[in-house]
């Protein structure tokens, strides 16, 4: 799906502000009023910003592996090393010890990205300048492959909360999440990406928060509708039912399941359907919170629209008495359009 450059940048930055409340705060307020002809110049200025508050408060450290040969015993021996180092008839030790160090993988995901948006050609020469003067900073920190970064096991923490954000706008810079067309508009990258979903989703539950307070949203977990208790030993087994967006008003329920990829529809026998393991998914959160079977749990997959394909419009589905729907959620229109959408969605179920 190709997006107007205008709308999708304006649109990212409102994604992110919502889903990392950081940017909200004194720190950011000139990147808000920018208007910014170029995605990776938005990232550039909010990356410089951050960096910039971050080396005032201290880069994150935490202990690292390290081997190193030593004169004097450090830490665990190696022994192979120790050995090797005898045949050499060097009088050292090898050691192995974990050291507090500024050189691990949050900061070296944070250099590799600077030094490939101060190479990029759509950052403007003053974000590059800007760039380069923090880049002063992570003289001590090894410059890494991009390839080489295991993103899923990155963990976030309270010493470390402020590099979500951060991280979040590396991912995006390292992975091409859109392509340049030849009229210089953007194209979203038509692929199931676990990692835009989860910015999805926490950017619709944000909204929600901030919007619809009255609505108590929240990520809920739902319980197995057991009529018999199991052995303790079986209950274990049974996987987590962990709702995106939960919005309860009264005795109505609506849970949402978003879903971010690049094509909504399935094909099967020549024809397109839905998703048969979203719609299993999302009537198993439904009906095993609807107990007392009164059908007034809904629920609805909400896909973002990152395709120029048609989807069904229309009524949910009543399956065992509870409303199962399914629709997209346009990212190609202003915000303020985007803004209707959800509220559209909240209005429909609660009236």
């Amino acid at each position: 799906m190709t997006v107007d450059k205008g709308i999708f940048i304006q649109n990212i930055y409102y994604m992110l502000s919502y889903a990392f409340q950081i940017l909200k705060q004194e720190d950011y307020k000139q990147v808000a009023g920018e208007k910014f002809e170029k995605i990776h110049d938005l990232f550039a200025a909010i990356l410089e910003k951050g960096v910039s508050r971050q080396v005032k408060q201290g880069l994150y450290r935490e202990y690292v592996p390290t081997q190193e040969d030593l004169s004097v015993m450090r830490g665990k021996l190696n022994m192979g090393e120790t050995v090797r180092l005898k045949v050499q008839n060097k009088q050292k030790l090898g050691c192995e010890f974990d050291e507090f160090s500024e050189d691990n993988p949050y900061n070296q995901i944070l250099k590799v990205t600077i030094h490939r948006l101060i190479r990029a050609e759509d950052v403007a020469p003053e974000r590059k300048q800007a760039l380069r003067r923090v880049s002063v900073y992570f003289g001590n920190i090894r410059l890494i492959q991009p390839d080489h970064i295991a993103w899923n096991r990155l963990i976030y923490q309270r010493s470390n909360r402020n590099y979500e954000l951060l991280l979040n706008i590396c991912y995006l810079v390292l992975n091409g999440m859109l392509q340049t067309t030849e009229d210089g508009s953007y194209k979203l990258l038509a692929f199931s990406d676990e990692h835009m979903e989860r910015l999805y989703e926490k950017f619709i539950l944000e909204y929600y928060k901030q919007h619809h307070p009255e609505l108590d949203p929240k990520s809920a977990q739902v319980k197995w509708n057991l009529t018999e208790e199991p052995d303790q030993p079986m209950i274990q087994f049974l996987p987590k039912m962990q709702t995106d967006i939960t919005l309860q008003k009264g005795d109505k329920t609506l849970i949402i399941d978003a879903k971010y990829y690049g094509k909504s529809m399935a094909q099967s026998y020549s024809k397109e359907t839905l998703r048969s393991a979203h719609l299993y998914q999302i009537f198993a959160y439904v009906k095993n919170m609807d107990t007392a079977n009164k059908g007034n749990v809904s629920g609805l997959l909400l896909y973002a629209k990152t395709e120029d394909e048609v989807f069904p419009e229309g009524e949910p589905f009543v399956i065992g008495g509870n409303r199962i729907g399914a629709r997209t959620l346009d990212l190609n229109v202003s915000f303020d359009t985007l803004r209707i959408q959800l509220d559209k969605i909240a209005k429909e179920c609660f009236n």
